[in-house]
């Protein structure tokens, strides 16, 4: 069965499918542990990868590069690949799908934004127009061979919301998503025009969405949730408080609780996990 198929399949089955933002093969190894499919997040990969804030600099060489090499470490996982605005022309954009696909992706999504492009959840987004938008996102459906492809606006006004999500719900795209949106009130407002495609709902701290459980989620009619920076978020309040205590202890690290503190054992032994070839398979996410 190709992972597409599998990522199908996930999200046609009850409830809510929660895929975890990762920004590097670390943060990949411990959303491994707990969950079986992986968001590669723009806005994580910006950051890790650049040092640079998620408005427009990802090469596609670089995504691709780093999609293979969790697809690599983790056979059995769902892994929904954000390539922004397909890297703007829709060639490009077919060809990076082609290359994803043969890699092992299990989707992609495709925004209708126009550059420079923002964050789904900062001000200042300006989006292409819906035909231009359609035209490639039919191109790269055309190139897909069994490929999730997620369809996402970023309009802001709000009858182009609704006719936007309408139009791509109209699509042959296997999911949509309207990013940034408000309120709770809104989500029932998109799925009642979606109808029966597939919803699905992006999640980041400090973003312009409610922070939604995912059985509330699943009662609201939404199929997929991303959650874009989990992780490195917590990277970055971990690290600031771990450096913060180093200097003030004058260089002295902490000692390692045996217990369940991370030191050089712990995490040798996670990433040893990425070596065998029994690896974590979804059934034993949690375990």
């Amino acid at each position: 069965m190709s992972y597409g198929k599998k990522l199908r399949e996930r999200i046609a089955g009850p409830g809510t499918t929660p895929l975890i933002g990762v920004y590097d093969m670390y943060s990949a190894s411990i959303a491994a542990k707990h969950y079986d499919g992986m968001f590669v997040s723009g806005f994580g990969f910006a950051a890790s990868y650049y040092g640079l804030p998620d408005i427009g600099f990802i090469a596609w060489p670089d995504m691709v590069a780093f999609v293979q090499r969790l697809r690599g470490a983790f056979p059995h996982h769902h892994l929904l690949v954000d390539i922004d605005d397909g890297y703007v022309d829709p060639e490009v954009a077919c060809h990076v799908v082609e290359g994803l696909e043969r890699i092992g992706a299990s989707g992609v999504i495709l925004e209708d934004q126009k550059r420079p492009r923002r964050c789904g959840h900062a001000d200042g987004k300006q989006v292409l127009p819906l035909e231009e938008y359609l035209e490639k996102l039919h191109r790269v459906l055309e190139t897909r061979g069994d490929l999730v492809v997620v369809a996402r606006t970023d309009a802001t006004e709000e009858d182009d919301i609704l006719h936007r999500a309408e139009r791509l719900a109209a699509t042959d795209a296997d999911v949509v998503l309207v990013d940034g949106v408000r309120s709770v009130e809104w989500i029932k407002r998109i799925r009642e025009v979606v109808g029966s495609k597939p919803l699905l709902f992006n999640q980041i701290a400090g973003g312009k969405s409610p922070r939604l459980s995912l059985g509330e989620l699943s009662d609201l009619g939404v199929d997929v949730a991303i959650y874009s920076t989990p992780c490195l978020f917590a990277a970055h309040e971990a690290m600031d408080s771990a450096l913060g205590s180093l200097k003030a202890a004058d260089g002295r690290l902490p000692e390692v609780d045996p217990a369940g503190g991370v030191g050089v054992k712990a995490a040798t032994t996670l990433l040893e996990r990425n070596i065998a070839r029994d690896r974590l398979t979804p059934e034993g996410v949690g375990a």
